[in-house]
């Protein structure tokens, strides 16, 4: 995807990806652009009016009560800009933060906000021209908007603030000097349009709702590669069983494991080995699909919000200006806690499953998956580690959005912590994925122990093998590796899509 044309109304997941990871540019249609302009119109007479209207002729939260007059408008903007920049922490990924440009940008567009054509292109031209912002992760409570990191968004629009140009950190002033965008004054609303939305928590969800997606399929290939190690027994993923409890993800799991072992001569039947498997093995189709409804249902929250207005308040096409509270985060929030815990417990399955194939009394394979147990240790503590990042994920899975905390003197008395749930649910997954790689690594060593015994892989399995192996060797001795390095490898194989990609140039692999 080259470009991504913004119109406020079919902005999607995969846009974002575009924009954010792959350099895609962005455009703002004709319509949006009179949409924008009317929108603005109206701002412009309510301030030579000079009639009372929150946040343009007004003080911000509980302050609405303090008139201001026409003539410090503009200086009431560019104030709320620098006290409101009170982030603390980390800085926000440059994908991230090209994300919440671009979402913002699509918001803008809408109509609905009143802010000039001339401020919302200043931030397409700095997302087109690879200026981003350094957005620390923390101070959002995610109602009245994500506040303090959409200010430091806008900072370097001023000429203020710090920002990223060309991978190198500097002054804001400096970075749109050097890419050539001019910087502005606010006027009337325009800072409460800027960071008045759910746009951050938005932004860190949406991407890791896109990394979600992805680790769901990694699963099921893992989880299938587990299955053939163990010689597990297909039965539970007939059609025919998942069609009396239709659950989606259900149906689509069981459907994914069917085709990718197709083939298989790993693969065997009830009663031809043992009469059943663990949970682990033979409960996939159930939890890896009661993840994968939960996904779509974040997913569909989330074109539903990066299309939204999430302005304060609201500027209508007939001269009405209505204060809500569109910006509030509490429809998000509970999405990202869900998603959270869908990462949380793939990560929790897959590492039930390394400690089965590990563990020789439930394998029958060698202990810890190397010659020798005892001189060496194997993936003994590969275990130990991927034990390590489920227990934490069981921690951060918390909801955030069971929280609230007052603010503003009352005025903004409960609120969304949807940032924070956002955040979470991106540690998460980044936990998970390591879980999953440390699977998919630790059933390939399984099948090497198998492979004198002449079996044959399934069509989708064959190919994720044959991709993991180019770069992560079997594991002879410890002598011979650093276990880590190797687990590096694998987690760079799933975050950077080989291995999927492998699969699916096989099978189709489905999320309902």
């Amino acid at each position: 995807m080259e470009k991504v044309i913004l119109n406020g109304e079919n902005l999607t997941l995969e846009d974002v990806v575009a924009v954010a990871r792959q350099g895609a540019k962005v455009e703002i249609s004709k319509d949006s652009i009179e949409k924008v302009k009317k929108s603005r119109a109206i701002v412009d007479e309510i301030v030579e009016e000079e009639r009372v209207v929150y946040g343009v002729t007004t003080g911000f939260g509980s302050l609405s009560e303090v008139s201001i007059s026409k003539e410090d408008c503009s200086q009431l903007q560019e104030n709320l800009i620098r006290t409101h920049s009170s982030g603390y922490g980390n800085p926000l990924s440059e994908e991230e933060v090209k994300a919440v440009m671009l979402i913002r940008i699509n918001s803008l567009v809408k109509g609905y906000s009143g802010i000039r054509l001339e401020t919302v292109q200043t931030i397409l031209d700095m997302l087109n021209k690879g200026v981003v912002p350094h957005i620390p992760e923390k101070g959002s409570v995610g109602a009245s908007g994500d506040l303090a990191p959409l200010a430091h968004m806008v900072l370097p629009m001023l000429g203020l603030g710090r920002a990223y140009y060309k991978g190198e950190l500097m002054s804001g002033k400096e970075a749109m000097e050097k890419a050539g965008v001019k910087v502005i004054k606010l006027e009337a609303k325009e800072g409460l349009a800027l960071i008045n939305g759910t746009t951050v928590l938005t932004a860190i969800g949406a991407l890791a709702t896109y990394d979600a997606i992805k680790l769901l399929k990694l699963a099921d290939i893992a989880g299938a590669l587990s299955l053939e190690a163990h010689r597990g027994i297909i039965d539970a993923f007939y059609e025919k069983l998942h069609l009396i409890r239709p659950h989606k993800g259900c149906l689509a799991t069981a459907k994914n494991f069917r085709a990718l072992v197709e083939g298989s001569t790993f693969i065997t039947h009830t009663a031809e080995i043992r009469v059943q498997d663990a949970y682990t093995l033979r409960c996939m189709p159930q939890v890896h699909g009661a993840n994968k409804d939960t996904i779509n249902y974040v997913k569909e929250k989330v074109e539903i919000e990066i299309n939204a207005g999430t302005d304060n308040p609201i500027v209508t096409p007939d001269g009405n200006v209505i204060s809500g509270g569109n910006f509030h985060g509490e429809p998000m929030a509970q999405p990202f806690d869900f998603l959270g815990i869908a990462a949380s417990e793939i990560a929790n399955i897959s590492e039930r499953r390394v400690e089965r194939l590990v563990n020789h009394q439930l394998s029958g394979l060698p202990s810890f998956l190397v010659k020798e147990p005892g001189l060496n240790s194997g993936f003994m503590i590969t275990q130990y580690a991927a034990a390590a990042l489920v227990s934490e994920n069981k921690v951060l899975a918390h909801p955030a959005s069971v929280d609230s905390i007052t603010s503003c003197e009352n005025q903004e008395d409960f609120v969304s912590m949807g940032t924070i749930a956002a955040r979470k649910a991106r540690e998460i997954i980044k936990n998970a994925l390591r879980v999953v790689a440390t699977e998919t690594m630790a059933a390939c060593q399984a099948i090497d122990f198998r492979e004198e015994e002449g079996y044959k892989l399934g069509v989708g399995t064959q190919a994720a093998y044959d991709a993991f192996r180019k770069e992560v060797k079997f594991i002879e001795k410890d002598k011979d590796v650093e276990i880590y390095d190797e687990l590096e490898k694998a987690t760079e194989l799933l975050a950077n899509d080989i291995i999927l990609e492998a699969v699916e140039a096989k099978v189709k692999l489905d999320l309902q």
